[in-house]
């Protein structure tokens, strides 16, 4: 429950969480983009998932994994693993990409 600019955005935890207990939820899992393209997550997502996570245990509900979505690929902090989209063919596929 955010939007931002090019190089940020604002996150309040309290729309991310009233959204999942309004659904009765038990679990959430967040997700947002990169619109530069990379895999590589900031310490200010960092910081972020972490303080969700925190604010998850206090309400019950668990943040499952924080993705970050990019046009080449995304990067689960669950796995703490980037995948990165191949082509093969017309086909296309994920590719595990070092961890970080």
């Amino acid at each position: 429950m955010s939007s931002g600019g090019i190089v940020g955005t604002v996150v309040d935890p309290r729309l991310i969480f009233v959204t999942a207990l309004k659904a009765n939820a038990c679990a959430i899992i967040l997700a947002h983009n990169h619109p530069c393209g990379n895999l590589t997550p900031s310490m200010g997502d960092k910081k972020m998932t972490n303080r969700l996570m925190d604010a998850g245990k206090l309400l019950n509900i668990e943040v499952l994994d924080h993705i970050i979505v990019t046009s080449g690929g995304y990067y689960s902090f669950a796995e703490q693993m980037a995948y990165e989209k191949v082509q093969h063919g017309k086909s296309f596929y994920l590719e595990a990409l070092q961890p970080f």
